[in-house]
């Protein structure tokens, strides 16, 4: 069987890959900034000086980094409403499950990006801001923070990037985006090259604009340390 460049036009044009595009894409920054907000929090807890605190964000990060997203995925899907009932409600949808299971899934691996950032912070750093009077919140927010962003910036774009591409495993529970979008039209026309290479330009497109700004924002943050 050729390749029909008419069939792979009309399905890279088409709104159902441009929507099943902007699904992941939402999916995946809604996920992300969620995950950011509470990976700082468990962050600061895991370099705290409270032990139980300590090790439950220890726990946390195990479970979801040693566990296999799409069994995360399904066990949200599938095993949470049948212990809570109210899952079974209409608003829990595809979408919604797969919002909490990439924002639990990410917040762990972004809990460990961020307290390795914030350790990397030398110790003279915050007995300087204690010196010029500042508190713990001033101190966090105006010295620690913005000295750990710049280490914590390239693993952090990368995982948002992973972010992206695994939004595709949403398929197993059928929410439409880029990579449930083709599937259900090849269910329909049978053309595999066509359908999976227009999936595959628009995955290349968004990674490699993603790339390109995240290379572009590290130089941003890095100029006031170059020559």
């Amino acid at each position: 069987m050729s390749f029909d460049f008419t069939i792979f036009w009309e399905a890279v044009t088409s709104w159902a890959f441009l929507r099943g595009a902007m699904v992941t894409m939402a999916l995946a920054i809604v996920a992300h900034a969620i995950a950011m907000v509470f990976s700082l929090g468990m962050a600061l807890v895991a370099n705290g000086s409270n032990k139980a605190g300590r090790k439950s964000v220890a726990m946390y990060s195990w479970v979801f980094r040693a566990t296999p997203l799409l069994l995360q995925l399904l066990f949200i899907w599938n095993a949470v409403p049948q212990m809570f009932p109210a899952f079974k409600e209409s608003w829990f949808t595809p979408f919604i499950a797969a919002l909490i299971t990439l924002s639990l899934h990410q917040t762990a691996y972004q809990t460990e990006i961020l307290r390795s950032a914030l350790r990397s912070v030398g110790g003279g750093q915050h007995d300087a801001a204690k010196a010029l009077g500042l508190n713990r919140v001033k101190t966090l927010w105006f010295v620690t923070l913005p000295q750990a962003m710049r280490v914590a910036l390239p693993p952090t774009g990368s995982e948002f990037i992973s972010l992206v591409k695994m939004t595709s495993l949403a398929t197993v529970i059928s929410l439409r985006e880029l990579m449930t979008t083709a599937t259900y039209t090849i269910s329909n026309n049978f053309r595999f090259i066509e359908i999976y290479g227009a999936a595959l330009v628009y995955y290349l497109v968004i990674v490699s604009a993603l790339m390109m700004a995240q290379s572009r924002l590290e130089r941003k943050l890095d100029a006031p340390y170059g020559r």
